[in-house]
């Protein structure tokens, strides 16, 4: 019998892997999709290649790309971002690491707290979870970003619109500020030279202003795994559990198993979960081991997959309720000089409106602009309309670009300045994750069915995202943009959260203040959908790695007679223990 089973090997569940390993616990970590482990051979600067969501490296689907991708059904025009593989969707993020808006969580008492989703708060205090916050900031590490054009001119759009200069990490007022980002500092000649061999390891060492955080990360060149710029999991977490240097009497205190597609999860009769059967993608051969502890990370559409497939208890029916998705938008414009758009970290400066959301400065690769101005519920422009219940906010047009007029607009992409939307979305119990009965069941079980705004979204979610586009056009316009285009996304499911929430109360929650489940004990969730709410709008990872953190010391307290550690340790991952990490020894690069 294992310690601890771990489904899926992203952002949470690496996490929970590399704590409880470097602690003695035999933990088995599955993860649906392939393992990379040599990145500078997978991943590539080509972007069909890579981001196809039908055939690419990066696409929900098994590691052959030869075979067709694993299905979902969307009943509503919506686009769904998710990969598999041992680094799951932090193979494919900005590395954007903000903290949670305080008024996120119970107890707040700041500045406006009804501005928030009070009826689905955090079940416990900000404060409890800023030393988890600092753990992982610290072991990651999370940095201030590293600046280029398109940053600067993005945070003096900001402050010529009167936007205070945000020095905090606990955002409760209006501000700007450069991003928290999981990507080392350029040194040496990172971002200074176009020399090919001074830009490989060790001549330049972090982020070396490539452009392409969207393609996973395999810069510099030469340097060892983990010493890649951008921290996704794969890059941190994982080389530091696979060299944890604990050893059980089972051999080895983490087992990563790739291609292994879990499909069920067992309960004994006590109400306890007791094991998982997975499904090998390659061989099709069905395997089942038990565990002391079971920890669902397979992200929060697959999470509550398994769990209905599973039969497990769902006596609230809150099972898949909730999601949140920070209802996006796209605001564009045209500048008259370069933007850098193309060049450095892909979102390096950002601005918070507590109670509302954040702004996002974006710049990335061509396809990845041309996919993301195309993706809208407003037809396209010049064209027609779909009857989109929104305004321009400001802008000159609203809608989608294709044919011609993309050509025209994209014709000199480093003149595009690019601006996300990210709206603190209430949690709505008819956005969620149900088994689809219009489509069959594939190889894994039944699959999906994510629907959205099945009945409109909330007065609020709707203000808060009208209220951020017309503070998106203000900036676009302060920074001397021009033909401001606001896109009017369609349900773009990314930062997706709280489909398996933790709460306050058990009428509307799956999980308790330890993120344990309220009916199946000793089955923990740590990914985004055991998030409360939608974090007041910044970008979930780091809370997610937190929580998930806090979630392995419970896990460790409760059920293997541990001491805390977070409290009283400092991480074993500092910068200087990285650059000795035995990483080849782990078999990785």
């Amino acid at each position: 019998m294992r310690d601890v089973i771990i489904v899926g090997a992203g952002g949470g569940g690496a996490v929970i892997a590399k704590e409880l390993a470097g602690r003695g616990l035999d933990v088995l970590l599955l993860e649906a999709g392939p393992q990379h482990k040599h990145s500078e051979r997978d991943f590539t600067h080509f972007e069909i290649d890579q981001n196809s969501a039908f055939g690419g490296v990066f696409r929900f689907g098994p590691g052959d790309r030869t075979r067709q991708p694993w299905a979902r059904e969307l009943p509503q025009h919506s686009a769904l971002a998710q990969i598999a593989g041992v680094g799951g969707t932090t193979l494919h993020y900005f590395g954007n690491n903000p903290r949670a808006m305080p008024g996120a969580f119970n107890g707040f008492h700041g500045r406006n707290p009804d501005a928030y989703d009070r009826a689905h708060q955090f079940p416990f205090s900000y404060e409890d979870l800023i030393p988890y916050y600092e753990w992982v900031e610290e072991t990651l590490p999370v940095q201030t970003a590293a600046m280029g054009v398109k940053e600067e001119i993005f945070l003096n759009a900001a402050e010529s619109m009167g936007l205070a200069h945000q020095t905090r990490k606990d955002v409760v007022h209006d501000g700007f500020r450069p991003q928290e980002n999981a990507i080392l500092q350029p040194h040496g000649f990172a971002g200074r030279t176009d020399n090919l061999k001074l830009i490989q390891f060790p001549f330049s060492r972090g982020c070396t202003f490539c452009g392409h955080c969207l393609q996973g990360c395999i810069e510099p060149l030469r340097a060892p795994r983990n010493l890649k710029a951008k921290r996704s999991v794969d890059n941190s977490y994982i080389p530091m559990a696979l060299t944890a240097n604990r050893w059980t009497r089972h051999g080895k205190a983490i087992t990563i198993l790739p291609n292994s597609f879990a499909t069920q999860i067992h309960m004994d009769g006590k109400g306890q979960a007791r094991g998982v059967t997975w499904r090998d993608t390659a061989t099709g051969a069905f395997n089942t081991e038990n565990a002391k502890v079971v920890v669902l990370s397979a992200g929060a559409i697959e999470s509550p997959r398994l769990w209905l497939n599973s039969a497990l208890p769902n006596p609230n029916d809150w099972v898949g309720r909730g999601l949140t998705d920070h209802h996006f938008d796209l605001i564009l414009g045209l500048l008259p000089h370069d933007s850098g758009a193309s060049r450095g970290p892909s979102s390096a400066a950002r601005a918070d409106f507590p109670g509302h959301g954040s702004l996002e400065q974006v710049g990335t690769n061509p396809g990845g602009i041309a996919q993301f101005a195309s993706l809208s519920d407003s037809g396209t422009i010049g064209l027609y309309n779909n009857g989109a219940a929104v305004g321009n906010a400001g802008a000159d047009v609203i809608g989608r670009y294709a044919g011609k007029s993309m050509k025209r607009f994209f014709s000199n992409i480093d003149r595009l300045f690019v601006v996300l939307v990210i709206t603190d979305d209430d949690v709505e119990a008819q956005n969620r994750v149900t088994l689809s009965s219009n489509f069959p069941s594939d190889e894994n079980g039944r699959i999906p069915n994510v629907s959205m705004n099945g009945r409109g979204r909330s007065a609020r979610t709707q203000a808060n995202r009208e209220f951020l586009a017309g503070k998106a056009v203000e900036l676009v316009r302060a920074a001397g943009g021009k033909s401001v285009t606001r896109v009017n996304f369609a349900p773009l499911l990314l930062h997706m959260q709280s489909s398996l929430r933790m709460g306050m109360r058990a009428e509307d929650s799956v999980l308790d203040e330890n993120a344990e489940s309220r009916w199946v004990k000793r089955l923990f969730v740590a990914d985004g959908s055991a998030l409360a709410n939608a974090l007041g709008g910044p970008n979930p990872t780091l809370t997610i790695q937190a929580v998930a953190t806090r979630t392995a010391e419970k896990i460790f307290r409760r059920y293997f007679d541990g001491d805390p550690w977070v409290r009283r340790e400092s991480p074993e991952s500092s910068i200087s223990a990285r650059v000795t990490l035995a990483v080849h020894a782990a078999g990785l690069d």
